[in-house]
């Protein structure tokens, strides 16, 4: 595989990546409350022009599939996807927070993505750097915080957390883990776009191109208050 196009609308980040077999070419990321759906595929076309490759010089497709924004995750899968289909190359589906914890490369510790999910619960998991890559420890999930930090006071060692949410929890987990927690500065959280090209040139891309769909890790709240209807309208 030589030439890669990654794609991260999974919160307000949009980030784009080219790299070919030996490097990152070119990357462009903003963090910007603006519409994903009228700048992304812009964004591409330039970025291809400026490292001068044509779409059909590209290899494979790479994207963050979640979990995050609804839209924002449901925005980039449906462009790659297209672009996928259409150049009939693969396509490399990668978590948000595994792409999140590329931040805290090297750390000797665990490395702990985290996205606020509201009310109190989070989407996060654990990595730890074993032989020069991080792997998971823990799963991806959509969890209490209360919870989460818990199960964390078990595992050995200190902690970096990494996320453009973390500081609104950041007291509450400094009352769990103490001394062992280390909260990555706000532009580490900020991961760039190229690392999806470095992690997708090792993974094995989606068997099933037109069943793939975003991990979202839970139900939409309209999902949800839909079905606690539902429920209530059974219990008369």
């Amino acid at each position: 595989m030589a030439n890669i196009l990654a794609l991260d609308t999974s919160s307000y980040r949009l980030g784009i990546a080219v790299s070919n077999e030996d490097a990152v070419l070119g990357e462009y990321m903003t963090l910007l409350k603006k519409n994903h759906a009228l700048r992304l595929m812009p964004a591409v076309e330039v970025l291809l022009e400026e490292v001068g490759l044509k779409p059909k010089e590209l290899d494979r497709i790479a994207v963050a599939h979640g979990p995050g924004s609804y839209t924002g995750v449901r925005m980039a899968v449906t462009t790659a996807k297209t672009l996928a289909w259409s150049l009939n190359i693969p396509l490399v589906s990668i978590s948000t927070l595994e792409l999140m914890a590329q931040a805290g490369k090297y750390f000797p510790g665990t490395v702990v993505p985290l996205i606020d999910a509201r009310r109190q619960t989070v989407f996060t998991g654990a990595y730890q750097y074993i032989d020069g890559e991080l792997k998971e420890v823990l799963p991806d999930k959509h969890v209490p915080l209360d919870e989460w930090l818990n199960e964390l006071e078990n595992v050995e060692g200190s902690f970096l957390f990494i996320g453009e949410d973390v500081g609104q929890y950041q007291t509450m987990i400094e009352n769990v883990l103490g001394e062992r927690l280390i909260v990555a500065e706000q532009l580490l959280a900020n991961v760039r776009p190229g690392e999806l090209c470095v992690l997708a040139s090792r993974k094995e891309p989606v068997k099933n191109l037109h069943s793939f769909a975003p991990e979202y890790l839970r139900l939409a709240e309209a999902e949800v208050n839909w079905r606690d209807a539902q429920e209530r309208g059974n219990e008369r």
